[in-house]
């Protein structure tokens, strides 16, 4: 009865916010209900059905749904563009679409794309292309509770319509066909894409077993206990919620720009409903945590906060620290789509120990693995390395490539799948997956992040990684971010220095300009670390990732700094 998912509606005549939410009993019940009217439908196991809903209360029941009927869930950020988009639906080969009227009728436009989907459920008012319509898969029914926000009003103002468990829900319940769809660890049950941030997006395949050690691991690393109540503001993390018991506030945000979250809308959804937890990339809490500092707020009842996508910057954990409750702390999950957890750290690690380290060019200390991961660091190679035999484990302090296996780490590609070859290692029949990630460990078995081996430039003097020199000009006070590239053949690369300069900061004139890069040209010969460095440009935006809008997008910054530099 406690409740599971709450979605932000509008406001109340006092200027309060509104919201639905339904109980943990009412989400596995509607659950049931419409996974039965999948397979009803037709839909079997292993059959692949493409989500495209808004995070929500809907969102949440059709994803169980889909696991319980056995369907593989194909889950696509709509945030990666309409061209990408397209692509990775027709890699993927869906057999139908679960989606919103808007969805379907570029399916329609696009039907040649998708040939093998027949099975289709329209998620509001369904027009011309057939299917059925979530609410026909309900039966009709209703669910969900309108309130102000707790915190303001326990009353709640609308009593729930056709409560699941009456009797057409008993009926359904007992009839013969049984739910959930029996599963094994290894069966399928979703395709999740990665970014594309180093090359196309590719579709990663998950098993149910993967889903249940995910929630095992994040649950006891991190001690998250049922009655917890979590904003995430990545809509996936609301299902983990789920599943550990924890209520799940939606925000009012668009999860496909963090970027543009409004600070205060988080807040509101975290003060509401009393939040003790609250996920999102690094792009959400530094727009919060500079919020709460021009405000003078606290976020008393807020004991961790949990950031992943991509490293998150010390002031940005400085600022989140300083606004939570004084025993809480700022966790950084590590991982990728087709890794997740690794490793994690908290924030009073960093800013005691490792923040220093990391602005004299160690590189990022992401932390300690999980227990039920195994990793190594690899010399790098640029191509396959077919089996574990292949590879040369490094000793601790060199820099490689991280490698790891263990039961969050996924076996395969299903689209794309030459990445299969390039980033899998065969250990007899298990499966080690190469992170793409350069780094070292240090000799308390830790990692140091050191940027993306494809983004490593590969000087005449030898490779220069990444995340470690930029550190160095990152120190500058006109300078928000920066982003290494080489021009030119491997192996002859120009370690060039692209950055960004803080908002208002950009020289505009050729003097200006001159006086900057001196300053830049003067920091690269302090340290031996940078004194390679010669070249130095200025850019006005990074292109970054759409899902975290952290990732920098080096190889596009590489082409415009050619054709800058006239190479």
């Amino acid at each position: 009865e406690a409740i599971a998912v709450v979605e932000p509606l509008g406001y109340d005549r006092h200027g309060r916010r509104r919201y639905r939410y339904v109980t943990f009993r009412e989400l596995d019940d509607d659950s049931t209900r419409i996974a039965r009217g999948l397979r009803r439908m037709g839909v079997e196991s292993g059959t692949r059905l493409a989500l495209l809903v808004r995070p929500g209360i809907d969102f949440m029941a059709l994803v169980f749904a889909l696991l319980k009927s056995g369907a593989v869930t194909i889950l696509i950020d709509p945030g990666m563009g309409r061209r990408n988009l397209v692509q990775c639906l027709s890699d993927a080969g869906p057999e139908g679409f679960v989606a919103i009227p808007l969805a379907h009728a570029v399916r329609v436009l696009l039907r040649r794309r998708f040939p093998k989907a027949r099975f289709h459920v329209t998620v509001g008012r369904r027009w011309f292309w057939g299917g059925t319509t979530l609410a026909a898969l309900r039966g009709g029914l209703e669910y969900g509770r309108v309130s102000v926000a707790p915190a303001v009003q326990q009353q709640v103002e609308e009593p729930p319509r056709e409560p699941l468990d009456d009797g057409s829900a008993s009926q359904s319940v007992t009839d013969s066909m049984a739910m959930p769809v029996p599963t094994k660890a290894g069966d399928p049950a979703a395709i999740i894409f990665t970014t594309g941030s180093t090359g196309p997006p590719k579709g990663v395949l998950y098993t149910h077993g993967i889903f249940d050690t995910q929630v095992e691991e994040i649950r006891d690393r991190y001690g998250i206990q049922p009655s917890e109540v979590d904003v995430p503001c990545f809509p996936l993390f609301g299902l983990f919620n789920a599943a550990m018991g924890v209520t799940a506030v939606i925000p009012d945000m668009n999860p496909s720009r963090p970027a543009q979250a409004d600070p205060a809308k988080i807040l509101e959804a975290i003060t509401d409903w009393r939040a003790t937890q609250a996920f999102g990339s690094p792009a959400v809490w530094s727009r919060v945590g500079q919020y709460c500092r021009d405000k003078a707020l606290r976020l008393t009842t807020v004991r961790r906060v949990m950031s992943a996508g991509a490293p998150v910057p010390v002031p940005v954990l400085e600022l989140m620290k300083d606004c939570i409750h004084p025993e809480g702390d700022v966790h950084t999950p590590y991982g990728a789509t087709e890794s997740l957890p690794v490793a994690s750290i908290a924030a009073s690690e960093v800013l005691g120990e490792t923040a220093q380290r990391t602005r004299q060019g160690a590189g990022v200390c992401v932390g300690r693995k999980f227990p039920r991961v195994a990793w190594k660091v690899v010399r790098i190679v640029d191509g396959p390395i077919p089996t574990l035999a292949d590879a040369e484990e490094l000793p601790p302090g060199e820099i490689g490539e991280l490698i790891v296996k263990g039961p969050v780490v996924t076996r395969e590609y299903v689209t794309r799948r030459e990445a299969n070859a390039t980033g899998k290692i065969a250990e007899g029949t298990e499966v080690w997956h190469r992170l793409g990630d350069s780094g070292y460990l240090d000799g308390e078995d830790r990692f140091w992040f050191c940027g993306r081996v494809a983004h490593r430039v590969l000087a005449e003097s030898g490779p220069l990684y990444t995340i470690p020199r930029e550190a160095i000009f990152n120190q500058h006070p006109d300078v928000r971010r920066s982003a290494l590239v080489g021009i030119g053949p491997a192996g002859r690369q120009r370690p060039t220095m692209v950055v960004e300069p803080l908002p208002g900061r950009m020289p505009r004139t050729d003097a200006e300009q001159q006086a900057f890069r001196d300053a830049l040209a003067e920091l690269a010969q302090s340290r031996p670390l940078t004194a390679s460095i010669r070249d130095f440009l200025f850019h006005p935006a990074f292109p970054v990732d759409i899902r975290h809008n952290v990732k920098i997008f080096r190889e596009k910054l590489a082409v415009w700094a050619s054709r800058e530099l006239g190479g």
